[in-house]
């Protein structure tokens, strides 16, 4: 977790929802790159045991000899375990089926919830020094998730634009609660992001309104839409913006960029159509 006193730290935010299925990891790898190509150097660690992360970013299994487990462990440092991605200025500390036994592993250590906040903590040097850190979150409550919200100064929270998106949220922003209240009192929600929105379709309309009515504020303005650019890209081990920069998913998340620089006061209005 970054210090507020600290310019050189980075600020970390983790993608989080426990329901499976709602973009977090597309938005993870997008918004990651988005900001990389905005001249943030930007690290995307990877925490889900799935691994989509490191495959989306065309890491494959055999090359992740040192992963976030290790880091997480404290089995190696975060700049050894990090690799540069094809993209200029993206890391990736890749995942690997390690992760699966990660929350036995962390169980019995009296440090289970604070040991990446631990590692993270640790000066990177020379041209791995970083802007962000982005954290792809399991989609579960697991002490991973934990791990992640203990680290993180920051989370950003992919809502799905469906039915029932707003009753899976409950549990999220309780264990937020619960955080803040015990390991990390300055722990923020970064935004409420809505995904697979389709502005044809009623009922992606009325979850905005209902989101919008009861979140208020927390409730990103940019929107990412339903967009098969999007789905296609993973199987070509690259972000959207790269396999199809002027398709609407690449726009979108060019624009949810801009909003968080904005809002982070890393960009100005001004600059926002450039």
């Amino acid at each position: 977790m970054s210090d507020a006193t600290d310019n050189t730290s980075p600020r970390v935010i983790a993608v989080a929802n426990q329901k499976g299925g709602v973009g977090k990891t597309t938005t993870a790898i997008n918004l990651a790159a988005a900001f990389a190509e905005r001249g943030q150097n930007t690290l995307l660690l990877d925490l889900d045991p799935q691994g989509n992360a490191s495959t989306g970013l065309g890491v494959l299994p055999e090359s992740r000899d040192l992963s976030t487990y290790d880091v997480l462990m404290g089995e190696a440092p975060l700049e050894r375990a990090m690799q540069m991605t094809g993209i200029p200025g993206l890391w990736l500390c890749p995942a690997n089926s390690d992760l699966s036994s990660a929350d036995m592993a962390l169980y019995s250590n009296q440090n289970r919830t604070s040991m990446l906040r631990d590692a993270l903590q640790q000066p990177l040097l020379g041209d791995s020094a970083l802007d962000y850190i982005f954290i792809d979150c399991p989609p579960s409550l697991s002490l991973l998730t934990i791990n992640a919200l203990v680290a993180a100064d920051t989370v950003l929270v992919p809502l799905q634009s469906e039915f029932f998106a707003l009753e899976g949220l409950s549990q999220l922003m309780l264990t937020i609660r619960e955080i803040r209240q015990t390991a990390n009192p300055d722990l923020r929600i970064e935004g409420i992001l809505l995904t697979m929105y389709d502005q044809r379709n009623n009922l992606s309309q009325q979850v905005e309104s209902d989101a919008r009515d009861n979140l208020g504020a927390l409730v990103l303005n940019t929107m990412i839409p339903r967009n098969v650019r999007l789905s296609e890209a993973p199987s070509f081990a690259m972000p959207v913006l790269n396999y199809d920069t002027a398709s609407r998913g690449a726009v979108a998340y060019r624009a949810l960029a801009r909003e968080l620089l904005i809002k982070h006061q890393k960009l100005k209005p001004a600059e926002t159509s450039q």
